[in-house]
Protein backbone atom coordinates (compact mmCIF):
# COMPACT_ATOMS: atom_id res chain seq x y z
CA UNK A 1 0.00 0.00 0.00
CA UNK A 2 1.82 3.69 -0.97
CA UNK A 3 1.86 6.17 1.66
CA UNK A 4 1.24 9.38 1.02
CA UNK A 5 4.13 12.09 1.01
CA UNK A 6 5.93 9.05 2.68
CA UNK A 7 6.42 9.65 6.70
CA UNK A 8 9.32 7.48 6.82
CA UNK A 9 11.90 10.37 6.90
CA UNK A 10 10.13 12.11 9.37
CA UNK A 11 9.42 9.03 12.05
CA UNK A 12 13.28 7.73 11.90
CA UNK A 13 14.56 11.43 12.43
CA UNK A 14 11.88 12.43 15.14
CA UNK A 15 13.45 14.11 18.22
CA UNK A 16 11.13 12.50 20.99
CA UNK A 17 13.46 10.59 23.67
CA UNK A 18 14.90 13.95 24.85
CA UNK A 19 11.97 13.05 26.92
CA UNK A 20 9.98 10.47 26.07
CA UNK A 21 10.86 6.65 26.70
CA UNK A 22 10.71 3.60 24.60
CA UNK A 23 7.72 1.91 26.20
CA UNK A 24 7.65 -1.70 26.63
CA UNK A 25 6.03 -4.05 24.38
CA UNK A 26 4.03 -6.64 26.80
CA UNK A 27 1.77 -9.74 27.18
CA UNK A 28 -1.66 -10.05 27.96
CA UNK A 29 -1.46 -13.64 29.78
CA UNK A 30 -5.40 -13.22 30.96
CA UNK A 31 -6.37 -11.92 27.74
CA UNK A 32 -4.19 -14.21 25.65
CA UNK A 33 -5.31 -17.34 27.14
CA UNK A 34 -9.21 -15.98 27.20
CA UNK A 35 -8.98 -15.08 23.64
CA UNK A 36 -6.88 -18.64 22.64
CA UNK A 37 -4.73 -15.75 20.82
CA UNK A 38 -0.97 -13.94 21.73
CA UNK A 39 -2.69 -9.83 22.59
CA UNK A 40 0.48 -7.43 23.23
CA UNK A 41 -0.02 -4.35 25.26
CA UNK A 42 2.21 -1.52 23.97
CA UNK A 43 2.84 0.24 27.49
CA UNK A 44 2.37 4.33 26.25
CA UNK A 45 0.44 4.40 29.47
CA UNK A 46 4.11 4.28 31.56
CA UNK A 47 4.98 7.94 29.63
CA UNK A 48 6.19 10.47 32.04
CA UNK A 49 2.79 12.03 31.36
CA UNK A 50 1.11 8.59 31.14
CA UNK A 51 0.02 9.26 27.71
CA UNK A 52 1.46 8.68 24.35
CA UNK A 53 0.87 12.18 23.62
CA UNK A 54 4.47 14.05 25.05
CA UNK A 55 5.79 12.23 21.52
CA UNK A 56 4.27 14.16 19.21
CA UNK A 57 4.53 17.73 21.39
CA UNK A 58 8.05 17.15 21.86
CA UNK A 59 8.58 16.30 18.08
CA UNK A 60 6.76 19.83 16.69
CA UNK A 61 8.35 22.18 20.07
CA UNK A 62 11.88 20.95 19.48
CA UNK A 63 11.86 22.11 15.83
CA UNK A 64 10.63 25.66 16.60
CA UNK A 65 13.34 28.25 16.05
CA UNK A 66 14.46 30.88 18.99
CA UNK A 67 12.48 33.22 18.25
CA UNK A 68 9.38 31.21 18.21
CA UNK A 69 10.43 29.61 21.82
CA UNK A 70 10.68 32.88 23.31
CA UNK A 71 7.76 34.13 22.43
CA UNK A 72 6.12 30.91 24.06
CA UNK A 73 3.51 28.45 22.77
CA UNK A 74 -0.10 27.77 23.16
CA UNK A 75 -2.19 24.80 23.13
CA UNK A 76 -5.78 22.87 22.91
CA UNK A 77 -6.36 19.91 24.53
CA UNK A 78 -8.99 18.00 26.40
CA UNK A 79 -5.69 17.05 28.88
CA UNK A 80 -3.25 14.52 27.72
CA UNK A 81 -1.82 16.52 24.62
CA UNK A 82 -2.03 19.76 27.41
CA UNK A 83 0.28 17.28 29.60
CA UNK A 84 2.75 16.59 26.94
CA UNK A 85 3.93 20.33 25.92
CA UNK A 86 3.70 21.60 29.51
CA UNK A 87 6.85 19.14 30.28
CA UNK A 88 7.81 19.83 26.93
CA UNK A 89 8.13 23.84 27.36
CA UNK A 90 9.50 22.67 30.71
CA UNK A 91 12.72 21.10 29.47
CA UNK A 92 12.77 23.55 26.13
CA UNK A 93 12.51 26.63 28.22
CA UNK A 94 9.48 28.29 27.26
CA UNK A 95 6.64 29.78 28.46
CA UNK A 96 2.79 27.32 27.58
CA UNK A 97 -0.62 28.43 27.52
CA UNK A 98 -3.29 25.58 27.63
CA UNK A 99 -6.17 26.20 26.76
CA UNK A 100 -8.53 23.22 27.64
CA UNK A 101 -12.65 22.12 27.74
CA UNK A 102 -14.51 23.09 31.15
CA UNK A 103 -15.22 19.62 31.26
CA UNK A 104 -11.87 18.40 31.71
CA UNK A 105 -11.23 16.03 34.72
CA UNK A 106 -9.40 17.87 37.71
CA UNK A 107 -6.71 15.33 37.77
CA UNK A 108 -5.66 16.50 33.79
CA UNK A 109 -6.08 20.38 35.00
CA UNK A 110 -4.20 19.83 38.15
CA UNK A 111 -1.24 17.80 36.29
CA UNK A 112 -0.93 20.48 33.56
CA UNK A 113 -0.34 23.17 36.51
CA UNK A 114 2.06 20.85 38.39
CA UNK A 115 4.22 20.94 34.82
CA UNK A 116 4.13 24.46 34.64
CA UNK A 117 1.28 25.23 31.95
CA UNK A 118 -0.95 28.32 32.38
CA UNK A 119 -4.29 26.58 32.09
CA UNK A 120 -7.04 28.41 30.26
CA UNK A 121 -10.57 27.03 30.22
CA UNK A 122 -12.85 27.36 27.82
CA UNK A 123 -15.94 25.54 25.86
CA UNK A 124 -17.28 22.08 26.39
CA UNK A 125 -15.63 20.22 23.93
CA UNK A 126 -12.31 20.11 22.32
CA UNK A 127 -13.63 22.10 19.49
CA UNK A 128 -15.01 25.13 21.43
CA UNK A 129 -11.47 25.30 22.90
CA UNK A 130 -9.69 25.18 19.96
CA UNK A 131 -11.50 28.27 18.54
CA UNK A 132 -10.53 30.47 21.63
CA UNK A 133 -6.65 29.21 21.78
CA UNK A 134 -6.44 30.22 17.77
CA UNK A 135 -7.71 33.47 18.91
CA UNK A 136 -5.41 33.96 21.93
CA UNK A 137 -2.49 32.43 19.27
CA UNK A 138 -3.39 35.20 17.08
CA UNK A 139 -3.57 38.49 19.56
CA UNK A 140 -0.40 36.98 21.31
CA UNK A 141 2.07 35.78 18.95
CA UNK A 142 2.25 32.20 20.46
CA UNK A 143 3.41 29.46 18.27
CA UNK A 144 0.02 26.77 18.41
CA UNK A 145 1.26 23.49 18.64
CA UNK A 146 -1.87 21.34 17.40
CA UNK A 147 -2.57 17.90 19.21
CA UNK A 148 -2.80 15.38 15.88
CA UNK A 149 -2.80 17.45 12.56
CA UNK A 150 -0.02 18.68 11.92
CA UNK A 151 3.70 16.51 10.66
CA UNK A 152 5.83 16.56 12.79
CA UNK A 153 3.19 15.68 15.54
CA UNK A 154 1.57 12.73 13.54
CA UNK A 155 5.64 11.96 12.87
CA UNK A 156 6.11 12.00 16.91
CA UNK A 157 3.43 9.05 17.39
CA UNK A 158 4.56 6.98 14.65
CA UNK A 159 7.36 6.30 16.64
CA UNK A 160 5.02 3.90 18.33
CA UNK A 161 4.73 2.06 15.10
CA UNK A 162 8.52 2.03 15.24
CA UNK A 163 9.05 0.77 18.28
CA UNK A 164 6.54 -2.14 18.03
CA UNK A 165 8.18 -3.79 14.50
CA UNK A 166 11.14 -3.72 16.52
CA UNK A 167 10.20 -4.72 19.63
CA UNK A 168 8.27 -7.96 17.54
CA UNK A 169 9.71 -8.81 14.57
CA UNK A 170 7.60 -12.02 14.61
CA UNK A 171 3.84 -12.13 12.30
CA UNK A 172 1.63 -9.84 13.86
CA UNK A 173 -2.14 -9.55 12.61
CA UNK A 174 -2.83 -6.45 13.34
CA UNK A 175 -1.95 -3.30 15.19
CA UNK A 176 -5.16 -1.38 17.22
CA UNK A 177 -4.95 2.44 18.27
CA UNK A 178 -7.23 4.79 19.57
CA UNK A 179 -9.10 7.51 17.64
CA UNK A 180 -9.44 11.01 18.35
CA UNK A 181 -8.66 13.57 16.34
CA UNK A 182 -6.24 10.48 14.36
CA UNK A 183 -3.14 11.92 14.77
CA UNK A 184 -1.81 8.38 16.74
CA UNK A 185 -3.37 6.12 13.56
CA UNK A 186 -2.37 7.94 11.25
CA UNK A 187 1.65 7.82 12.80
CA UNK A 188 1.67 4.30 13.61
CA UNK A 189 -0.31 3.34 10.11
CA UNK A 190 2.56 5.74 8.00
CA UNK A 191 5.13 3.72 9.84
CA UNK A 192 3.87 0.36 9.54
CA UNK A 193 2.25 0.26 6.21
CA UNK A 194 5.58 1.36 4.62
CA UNK A 195 7.68 -1.63 5.91
CA UNK A 196 4.78 -4.19 6.70
CA UNK A 197 1.64 -3.20 4.88
CA UNK A 198 0.70 -7.29 5.35
CA UNK A 199 0.18 -6.16 9.23
CA UNK A 200 -3.75 -4.68 9.59
CA UNK A 201 -3.81 -1.63 11.18
CA UNK A 202 -7.39 -1.31 13.02
CA UNK A 203 -8.64 2.30 14.08
CA UNK A 204 -10.91 2.36 17.30
CA UNK A 205 -14.10 4.69 18.20
CA UNK A 206 -16.36 5.45 20.82
CA UNK A 207 -20.00 4.54 19.16
CA UNK A 208 -20.53 8.15 20.43
CA UNK A 209 -16.89 10.05 18.72
CA UNK A 210 -16.95 8.41 15.97
CA UNK A 211 -15.92 11.32 13.89
CA UNK A 212 -13.63 9.49 11.67
CA UNK A 213 -15.03 6.31 11.14
CA UNK A 214 -18.32 9.11 9.56
CA UNK A 215 -15.77 10.97 7.83
CA UNK A 216 -13.96 7.68 6.17
CA UNK A 217 -17.73 6.32 5.07
CA UNK A 218 -18.32 9.78 3.57
CA UNK A 219 -15.68 10.42 1.57
CA UNK A 220 -15.47 13.84 3.42
CA UNK A 221 -14.62 15.40 6.73
CA UNK A 222 -17.71 15.50 8.99
CA UNK A 223 -18.16 17.60 11.81
CA UNK A 224 -20.09 15.57 15.22
CA UNK A 225 -22.71 17.98 16.53
CA UNK A 226 -22.09 16.26 19.63
CA UNK A 227 -19.62 13.79 21.27
CA UNK A 228 -19.53 11.32 23.77
CA UNK A 229 -17.58 12.35 26.95
CA UNK A 230 -17.05 9.22 28.96
CA UNK A 231 -14.04 8.61 26.56
CA UNK A 232 -12.57 12.40 27.36
CA UNK A 233 -9.30 11.94 25.17
CA UNK A 234 -10.98 11.13 22.01
CA UNK A 235 -13.69 13.30 22.23
CA UNK A 236 -13.47 15.35 18.82
CA UNK A 237 -15.80 16.72 16.79
CA UNK A 238 -13.82 17.25 14.13
CA UNK A 239 -10.89 15.26 13.17
CA UNK A 240 -7.40 16.73 11.27
CA UNK A 241 -7.46 17.02 7.30
CA UNK A 242 -3.65 15.71 7.38
CA UNK A 243 -4.72 12.72 9.61
CA UNK A 244 -7.80 12.03 7.55
CA UNK A 245 -5.97 11.89 4.77
CA UNK A 246 -3.84 9.19 6.14
CA UNK A 247 -6.47 7.45 7.83
CA UNK A 248 -8.31 7.06 4.82
CA UNK A 249 -5.65 5.81 2.68
CA UNK A 250 -3.99 3.63 5.24
CA UNK A 251 -6.13 1.71 7.75
CA UNK A 252 -7.93 -1.49 7.20
CA UNK A 253 -11.11 -0.18 9.72
CA UNK A 254 -12.21 1.18 12.35
CA UNK A 255 -13.98 -0.59 15.04
CA UNK A 256 -16.77 1.12 17.04
CA UNK A 257 -17.22 -0.08 20.44
CA UNK A 258 -19.87 1.22 23.85
CA UNK A 259 -19.02 2.22 27.29
CA UNK A 260 -19.92 -0.82 28.72
CA UNK A 261 -17.00 -2.36 26.14
CA UNK A 262 -14.74 0.42 26.99
CA UNK A 263 -15.62 -0.30 31.23
CA UNK A 264 -14.55 -4.53 30.14
CA UNK A 265 -11.33 -3.34 28.63
CA UNK A 266 -10.34 -0.96 31.72
CA UNK A 267 -10.92 -4.36 33.78
CA UNK A 268 -9.15 -6.28 32.20
CA UNK A 269 -6.31 -4.50 31.29
CA UNK A 270 -6.04 -3.88 35.26
CA UNK A 271 -6.26 -7.71 35.98
CA UNK A 272 -3.05 -8.16 33.28
CA UNK A 273 -0.85 -5.62 34.72
CA UNK A 274 -2.24 -4.04 37.61
CA UNK A 275 -2.43 -0.63 36.27
CA UNK A 276 -5.57 1.28 35.16
CA UNK A 277 -6.06 3.32 32.48
CA UNK A 278 -8.44 6.03 30.95
CA UNK A 279 -11.07 5.22 28.83
CA UNK A 280 -9.48 6.27 25.98
CA UNK A 281 -6.34 3.97 26.66
CA UNK A 282 -8.48 1.09 26.75
CA UNK A 283 -10.27 1.54 23.10
CA UNK A 284 -7.68 -0.27 21.24
CA UNK A 285 -7.83 -3.29 23.92
CA UNK A 286 -11.67 -3.27 23.62
CA UNK A 287 -11.29 -3.06 20.05
CA UNK A 288 -9.35 -6.18 20.19
CA UNK A 289 -11.55 -8.25 21.24
CA UNK A 290 -14.20 -7.03 19.45
CA UNK A 291 -12.32 -7.85 16.59
CA UNK A 292 -11.30 -11.05 17.97
CA UNK A 293 -15.38 -12.60 18.13
CA UNK A 294 -16.23 -11.11 15.12
CA UNK A 295 -13.51 -12.81 13.22
CA UNK A 296 -13.22 -16.12 15.54
CA UNK A 297 -9.23 -16.16 14.78
CA UNK A 298 -7.16 -18.19 17.21
CA UNK A 299 -3.56 -18.27 17.05
CA UNK A 300 -2.75 -14.83 15.89
CA UNK A 301 -0.95 -12.14 17.48
CA UNK A 302 -2.77 -8.69 17.78
CA UNK A 303 -1.40 -5.37 19.58
CA UNK A 304 -3.06 -3.01 21.55
CA UNK A 305 -1.84 0.38 22.24
CA UNK A 306 -2.70 1.63 25.45
CA UNK A 307 -2.68 5.19 25.04
CA UNK A 308 -3.10 7.04 28.48
CA UNK A 309 -3.94 6.35 32.24
CA UNK A 310 -4.67 9.74 33.26
CA UNK A 311 -7.90 8.42 35.07
CA UNK A 312 -9.95 10.18 37.37
CA UNK A 313 -10.52 8.22 40.22
CA UNK A 314 -14.00 8.93 41.17
CA UNK A 315 -15.06 7.55 37.74
CA UNK A 316 -13.80 4.02 38.74
CA UNK A 317 -17.28 3.66 40.62
CA UNK A 318 -19.24 3.61 36.96
CA UNK A 319 -16.29 1.63 35.29
CA UNK A 320 -17.10 -1.28 38.42
CA UNK A 321 -20.85 -0.86 37.65
CA UNK A 322 -20.85 -1.32 33.95
CA UNK A 323 -17.87 -4.23 33.47
CA UNK A 324 -19.39 -6.66 34.08
CA UNK A 325 -21.79 -5.64 31.61
CA UNK A 326 -19.37 -5.21 28.69
CA UNK A 327 -18.14 -8.48 29.28
CA UNK A 328 -21.37 -10.04 29.24
CA UNK A 329 -21.02 -11.18 32.66
CA UNK A 330 -24.07 -9.73 33.59
CA UNK A 331 -27.99 -9.45 32.43
CA UNK A 332 -30.45 -7.19 33.61
CA UNK A 333 -34.00 -8.09 33.16
CA UNK A 334 -37.36 -6.88 33.99
CA UNK A 335 -39.92 -9.33 35.21
CA UNK A 336 -43.47 -9.10 35.75
CA UNK A 337 -44.89 -11.76 38.26
CA UNK A 338 -48.42 -12.19 39.37
CA UNK A 339 -49.11 -10.35 43.06
CA UNK A 340 -50.25 -14.08 44.41
CA UNK A 341 -48.59 -16.93 46.71
CA UNK A 342 -45.69 -18.74 45.27
CA UNK A 343 -45.08 -16.62 41.98
CA UNK A 344 -41.38 -15.37 43.65
CA UNK A 345 -40.80 -18.79 44.48
CA UNK A 346 -41.44 -20.19 40.64
CA UNK A 347 -39.30 -16.82 39.04
CA UNK A 348 -36.32 -18.35 41.62
CA UNK A 349 -36.64 -21.88 40.55
CA UNK A 350 -36.52 -20.71 36.85
CA UNK A 351 -33.43 -18.44 37.76
CA UNK A 352 -31.84 -21.60 39.19
CA UNK A 353 -28.29 -21.77 40.51
CA UNK A 354 -27.24 -18.14 39.10
CA UNK A 355 -26.01 -16.05 41.24
CA UNK A 356 -28.45 -12.66 41.22
CA UNK A 357 -26.54 -9.69 41.45
CA UNK A 358 -29.28 -7.22 41.81
CA UNK A 359 -32.68 -7.40 42.84
CA UNK A 360 -35.56 -4.30 43.26
CA UNK A 361 -39.03 -4.63 43.62
CA UNK A 362 -41.77 -2.74 45.06
CA UNK A 363 -45.37 -3.54 45.00
CA UNK A 364 -47.27 -2.12 42.00
CA UNK A 365 -50.68 -3.45 42.51
CA UNK A 366 -53.22 -6.14 43.25
CA UNK A 367 -52.01 -8.09 40.08
CA UNK A 368 -48.66 -7.86 38.80
CA UNK A 369 -45.22 -7.11 40.97
CA UNK A 370 -42.35 -5.73 38.46
CA UNK A 371 -39.18 -6.94 38.78
CA UNK A 372 -36.09 -5.88 37.99
CA UNK A 373 -32.80 -7.78 38.49
CA UNK A 374 -29.41 -8.33 37.27
CA UNK A 375 -28.16 -12.17 36.65
CA UNK A 376 -24.55 -13.36 36.06
CA UNK A 377 -24.05 -14.93 32.79
CA UNK A 378 -21.17 -16.26 31.16
CA UNK A 379 -22.41 -15.97 27.38
CA UNK A 380 -24.53 -13.51 26.05
CA UNK A 381 -26.77 -16.29 24.84
CA UNK A 382 -27.81 -17.28 28.02
CA UNK A 383 -30.44 -14.32 28.09
CA UNK A 384 -32.18 -16.08 25.36
CA UNK A 385 -32.47 -18.83 27.31
CA UNK A 386 -34.18 -17.21 30.52
CA UNK A 387 -36.45 -15.51 28.96
CA UNK A 388 -37.53 -18.53 27.61
CA UNK A 389 -37.57 -20.23 30.51
CA UNK A 390 -39.25 -17.70 32.07
CA UNK A 391 -42.09 -17.89 29.57
CA UNK A 392 -42.84 -21.41 29.64
CA UNK A 393 -43.94 -20.46 33.71
CA UNK A 394 -46.12 -17.59 32.72
CA UNK A 395 -43.56 -14.95 33.52
CA UNK A 396 -43.62 -12.16 31.28
CA UNK A 397 -40.00 -10.54 31.04
CA UNK A 398 -37.72 -7.99 29.25
CA UNK A 399 -34.30 -7.85 28.20
CA UNK A 400 -33.06 -5.03 29.56
CA UNK A 401 -28.90 -5.39 29.43
CA UNK A 402 -28.81 -2.72 26.41
CA UNK A 403 -31.12 -0.19 27.54
CA UNK A 404 -28.96 2.59 28.53
CA UNK A 405 -32.15 3.96 30.89
CA UNK A 406 -32.35 1.08 32.86
CA UNK A 407 -28.85 0.59 33.67
CA UNK A 408 -28.28 4.54 34.46
CA UNK A 409 -31.30 5.23 36.04
CA UNK A 410 -34.25 2.74 36.83
CA UNK A 411 -32.05 0.27 38.41
CA UNK A 412 -31.91 3.22 41.17
CA UNK A 413 -35.54 4.80 41.13
CA UNK A 414 -37.43 1.37 40.88
CA UNK A 415 -40.92 1.77 42.45
CA UNK A 416 -41.17 5.40 41.63
CA UNK A 417 -44.97 4.69 39.64
CA UNK A 418 -47.18 7.90 39.44
CA UNK A 419 -50.87 6.69 38.64
CA UNK A 420 -52.30 10.42 39.28
CA UNK A 421 -49.82 12.00 36.94
CA UNK A 422 -50.68 13.15 32.85
CA UNK A 423 -48.90 14.66 30.32
CA UNK A 424 -45.55 13.67 31.96
CA UNK A 425 -42.44 13.78 29.30
CA UNK A 426 -39.42 12.15 30.42
CA UNK A 427 -35.73 12.53 29.03
CA UNK A 428 -32.16 12.01 29.76
CA UNK A 429 -29.52 15.03 29.27
CA UNK A 430 -26.23 14.96 29.80
CA UNK A 431 -25.66 18.26 31.84
CA UNK A 432 -21.39 19.48 31.79
CA UNK A 433 -20.25 19.37 35.47
CA UNK A 434 -19.74 22.75 36.32
CA UNK A 435 -21.32 25.15 38.27
CA UNK A 436 -24.34 26.63 37.02
CA UNK A 437 -25.64 24.27 34.21
CA UNK A 438 -28.47 23.09 36.33
CA UNK A 439 -29.15 26.47 36.50
CA UNK A 440 -29.41 27.26 32.93
CA UNK A 441 -31.45 24.49 32.54
CA UNK A 442 -34.34 26.00 34.87
CA UNK A 443 -34.08 29.63 33.00
CA UNK A 444 -34.27 27.93 30.04
CA UNK A 445 -37.46 26.04 30.92
CA UNK A 446 -40.98 27.71 31.23
CA UNK A 447 -42.48 28.20 34.88
CA UNK A 448 -45.72 26.57 33.86
CA UNK A 449 -44.37 23.15 33.04
CA UNK A 450 -43.89 21.26 36.38
CA UNK A 451 -40.65 18.87 36.75
CA UNK A 452 -42.27 15.80 37.86
CA UNK A 453 -39.16 13.61 38.41
CA UNK A 454 -35.41 14.58 38.37
CA UNK A 455 -32.46 12.18 38.88
CA UNK A 456 -29.14 12.44 38.56
CA UNK A 457 -25.95 10.51 40.02
CA UNK A 458 -22.48 11.54 40.08
CA UNK A 459 -20.02 9.36 38.01
CA UNK A 460 -16.76 11.00 38.67
CA UNK A 461 -17.38 11.73 34.72
CA UNK A 462 -16.81 14.86 33.31
CA UNK A 463 -20.68 15.48 32.53
CA UNK A 464 -23.69 14.77 34.92
CA UNK A 465 -26.14 12.32 33.70
CA UNK A 466 -29.83 13.39 34.53
CA UNK A 467 -33.03 11.97 34.26
CA UNK A 468 -35.97 14.71 34.05
CA UNK A 469 -40.03 13.96 33.90
CA UNK A 470 -41.77 17.22 32.38
CA UNK A 471 -45.61 17.51 32.80
CA UNK A 472 -46.20 19.05 29.26
CA UNK A 473 -49.55 19.88 27.84
CA UNK A 474 -50.45 18.28 24.25
CA UNK A 475 -50.60 21.74 23.13
CA UNK A 476 -47.52 22.58 24.56
CA UNK A 477 -45.36 20.50 22.26
CA UNK A 478 -43.89 22.69 19.94
CA UNK A 479 -42.73 24.69 22.52
CA UNK A 480 -40.75 22.08 24.55
CA UNK A 481 -39.08 21.42 21.20
CA UNK A 482 -37.74 24.72 21.05
CA UNK A 483 -37.00 24.96 24.52
CA UNK A 484 -34.80 21.29 24.15
CA UNK A 485 -33.11 22.86 20.91
CA UNK A 486 -32.13 26.54 22.53
CA UNK A 487 -30.74 24.78 25.73
CA UNK A 488 -28.18 22.99 23.73
CA UNK A 489 -27.11 19.77 26.04
CA UNK A 490 -27.49 16.50 24.74
CA UNK A 491 -31.26 14.93 25.14
CA UNK A 492 -33.01 11.57 24.68
CA UNK A 493 -36.93 11.17 25.08
CA UNK A 494 -37.14 8.03 27.26
CA UNK A 495 -41.34 8.62 27.79
CA UNK A 496 -42.00 5.40 25.49
CA UNK A 497 -38.98 3.44 26.85
CA UNK A 498 -40.45 -0.04 28.45
CA UNK A 499 -38.09 0.30 31.68
CA UNK A 500 -39.92 3.56 32.28
CA UNK A 501 -43.04 2.50 31.73
CA UNK A 502 -42.61 -0.69 34.00
CA UNK A 503 -41.00 1.20 36.74
CA UNK A 504 -42.19 4.67 36.91
CA UNK A 505 -44.85 5.39 34.41
CA UNK A 506 -48.57 4.82 34.27
CA UNK A 507 -47.60 1.70 31.55
CA UNK A 508 -48.79 3.74 28.80
CA UNK A 509 -47.84 7.63 27.20
CA UNK A 510 -49.91 9.69 28.55
CA UNK A 511 -49.64 12.87 25.47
Amino acid sequence: MPVPNDYLERILTSRVYDVAVETPLDPAPNLSRRYSNTLLLKREDLQPVFSFKIRGAYNKMARLSPGELARGVITASAGNHAQGVALSASRIGCEAVIVMPVTTPQIKIDAVAQRGGKVVLHGDSFTDAFRHAMTLAEETGRTYIPPFDDPDVIAGQGTIGMEILRQHPGPIEAVFVAIGGGGLAAGVASYIKRLKPEIKVIGVQPVDSDAMKQSIDRGERVELKDVGLFADGVAVRLVGEETFRLCRELLDEIILVDTDAICAAIKDIFEDTRSITEPAGALAVAGAKAYIEREGIEGKTLVAVNCGANMNFDRLRHVSERSELGERREAIIAVSIPEQPGSFKTFCSVIGNRNITEFNYRYADADTAHVFVGVQITRRDEVGRILADLAQHDLQAIDLTDNELAKLHIRHLVGGHAPGLCDERVLRFEFPERPGALMRFLEAMRTDWNISLFHYRNHGADYGRVLVGIQVPQDDHAGFQQFLETLGYPWVEETDNPAYRLFLGKGSRQH
